[in-house]
């Protein structure tokens, strides 16, 4: 049977750049291996079906593929599709912003699309679910090991690595520079011995220098527990990252906003923008948004 596709880069206002989603518009009538088949085939970081809701009040449900794996909830994945559906009109966009909710392993995600022109041009999620602040990470030079990079490229408390969850677990690594990150190399050798078991295998490293004014971080996201060599923009990391810099912000009321350069050191510049509210203290709510563009449309037979 042939089913339609669309692909999008995402995080990104222009082709070619930002991360690469595949989109299945109607997901009816594929079977789970079927749907990882296809994901393997595709080779994207990831690949969404898209389904009937479980719940009339929300818009659809998504089922997310890595080439390797199933996922519970992503960022990109969860932008691209918002953004792809309301352009080809299956998402009816209500004036300059439009609510919906999308459902997803890790549960209800909110989402945001902004029109101009009636034209979908910004989409933002907000985390399915609250920080959640994982076990003590391995230590530093066992980490820098891992990256090939030295020790004193990681940085040491009070921004030391942390394992943050929003739906998706990471153990952020912040490093010293924006150098640090370009020379960030993943041994997949340690990588087993250190991360594989544990709390999250999914490393995100990140700079508190960025290349570009008014951007605030750059990072990258490598990922090979699911069959993600690196990730060029990686939307469930930026929700992470909020609650890491969230916690860390001495600022106890208001709306703290971060923009993350993502995806440089492969070609795809991808551009993250993060929104924490805060009150009393306590981080309330997380957002991540960005741009998206159509790249191609085609329909595969899926056997």
């Amino acid at each position: 049977m042939r089913h339609r596709f669309l692909t999008a880069d995402v995080f990104t206002d222009r082709i070619f750049g930002g991360n690469q989603l595949a989109v299945f518009p109607d997901g009816r009538g594929l079977a789970t291996e079927q749907m990882q088949r296809v994901a393997r085939e595709f080779n994207f970081s990831e690949t969404v079906f898209v389904l009937p809701p479980d719940r009339p009040a929300h818009a659809r449900r998504l089922r997310i593929f890595t080439p390797g794996a199933e996922i519970p909830f992503a960022g990109h994945p969860t932008i691209g599709t918002a953004f792809v559906l309301a352009s080809i009109g299956d998402l009816r966009l209500e004036g300059e912003w439009t609510r919906i909710v999308l459902e997803e392993g890790a549960g209800p995600v909110p989402v945001r699309i902004r029109a101009t022109g009636g034209r979908p041009v910004f989409t933002q999620l907000v985390a399915p679910r609250p920080p959640e602040y994982g076990p003590p990470p391995p230590a530093r030079a066992d980490l820098a090991a891992m990256l090939s990079l030295d020790p004193e490229d990681l940085l040491d408390e009070p921004r030391g690595p942390q394992a943050v969850s929003c739906g998706l677990p990471f153990l952020l690594i912040p490093l010293s520079g924006r150098d640090a990150v370009r020379r960030a190399r993943m041994r997949l050798d340690v990588w087993e011995k250190l991360l594989a078991m544990y709390w999250s295998p999914h490393a995100y490293v990140f700079a508190f220098e960025a290349e570009n004014p008014g951007h605030d971080l750059r990072a990258r996201m490598f990922g090979p527990a699911v069959g993600v060599t690196e990730d060029p923009a990686t939307g469930s990391a930026a929700t992470a990252l909020g609650g890491y810099l969230g916690i860390r912000d001495a600022r106890r009321d208001g709306t703290l906003r971060f923009v993350v350069e993502q995806g440089f050191e492969m070609g795809r510049p991808s551009l993250l923008e993060i929104e924490v509210d805060k009150h009393k203290g306590a981080i309330t709510e997380i957002r991540v948004g960005g741009a998206s563009v159509l790249v191609c449309e085609g329909t595969m037979e899926i056997l």
